[in-house]
């Protein structure tokens, strides 16, 4: 194992950064799928390709 991931494994151990760490990882996701809707939407995609994307989104809204 190399040295960030022994850092990374060592830090997740402590419950206030490893929330803070899952809430940037969550944040970031989303703001990938909605980028990715947001090319979809500029790209003319079909309604139906746009409301899977967006009930995609949802759904990891969700679980999250």
């Amino acid at each position: 194992m190399n040295i960030a991931k022994e850092y990374l494994k060592k830090q997740l151990s402590n419950n206030g950064f490893r929330q803070s760490y899952l809430e940037e990882k969550v944040k970031l996701d989303i703001e990938y799928q909605l980028e990715e809707l947001k090319k979809d939407i500029q790209s003319h995609k079909s309604p139906e390709d746009l409301i899977q994307k967006v009930d995609s989104i949802e759904q990891y809204i969700m679980s999250a």
